[in-house]
C-alpha cells in the first residue's frame, strides 16, 4: 500500500513533456530530447534504471 501512495502523488506532467517542436512531438522526458518511447522500449529488454541512465547523457 504504501508504493501505491507514492505514485498517487506523482503526476506524470512533471517528468513527461509533449512539444511539436522537441522530437516531433514524441513524449520525452522533461528538459531531454530522451522519448519516453526509447526508455520503456529499454526497460522491456531487461534493462535496469541505473544502466539507463549509465548510457544516456
Amino acid at each position: 500500500m504504501g508504493n501505491f501512495a507514492i505514485l498517487k502523488i506523482m503526476n506524470w506532467q512533471d517528468r513527461i513533456s509533449i512539444d511539436p517542436k522537441v522530437m516531433v512531438g514524441k513524449p520525452v522526458v522533461k528538459g531531454t530530447r530522451i522519448s519516453v518511447e526509447l526508455v520503456v522500449d529499454l526497460l522491456a529488454q531487461g534493462w535496469g534504471p541505473h544502466q539507463i541512465l549509465g548510457q544516456l547523457p
